[in-house]
């Protein structure tokens, strides 16, 4: 890869009103220009936000689910001739100083994708539930394409053109992730775990995945994959 490669965040956006300004701010922070929002349909103000923000942002008229608002995001940054893609989440998760460790080993040619865990180290506060949920995503994933991770629903990731051209998504819902996983382990794509650290703070936690959610998850997960 070029020593100066075009780098385009994406993130898709559900009724982020309340975070996805200081995410933008973050980014912008650590000079990551080329923003992709993705507003999947949000009933609240993010739309406004983020093109008040400077961002590029596209809208899906309803909401879809953020495997669709991914692929929204991932086609237009292959559009605009992207060479590394880095998928972020809207929520105040992440972190963008993460994002230079992600990518070094894609620019460096040493992998096409990247992934971020926040199992790797001990910087992440995780509410002990979710990381039981977390561990039985590990083991479902280990199951299904014999690919062991130590975080296979963690939404940070740096992903090379070439990658990405292979990765076109197909799931609608949060079960994006393990079909990602899927697609690796298919197309035989070289990839590393990177430790990032996941802030989990009173908004994110009430704005992520309850346990229903997760187990339609998992039964999503494996209905995709008995089905191929």
């Amino acid at each position: 890869m070029k020593n100066k490669p075009k780098i385009y965040i994406v993130i898709p956006a559900y009724n982020e009103e309340n975070s996805i300004s200081g995410v933008i701010k973050d980014l912008k922070k650590h000079n990551y220009h080329n923003i992709i929002v993705v507003d999947d349909g949000s009933t609240d103000n993010t739309l406004k936000i983020a093109r008040q923000a400077g961002t590029i942002v596209v809208r899906h008229p309803i909401n879809l689910g953020q495997g669709a608002a991914l692929r929204t995001g991932m086609d237009l940054a292959l559009d605009l001739g992207v060479d590394l893609i880095v998928t972020f989440d809207a929520d105040g998760q992440h972190m963008a100083k993460d994002i230079n460790k992600l990518i070094k080993p894609v620019i460096s040619n040493e992998v096409d994708i990247a992934l971020g865990s926040r199992f790797l180290d001990h910087s992440s506060n995780t509410p002990w539930l979710k990381k039981v949920l977390l561990k039985i995503g590990v083991i479902l994933v280990f199951l299904m394409y014999g690919i062991m991770l130590s975080d296979t629903h963690n939404g940070l990731k740096a992903i090379s053109r070439q990658a990405a051209q292979k990765i076109s998504i197909e799931s609608h819902g949060m079960e994006h992730a393990s079909e990602i996983i899927g697609k690796i382990k298919v197309n035989r794509i070289k990839f590393r775990e990177i430790p990032v650290t996941i802030r989990y703070s009173k908004y994110s936690i009430k704005k992520g995945q309850r346990i229903s959610n997760s187990l339609n998850i998992f039964i999503k997960m494996l209905t995709k994959w008995f089905i191929k």
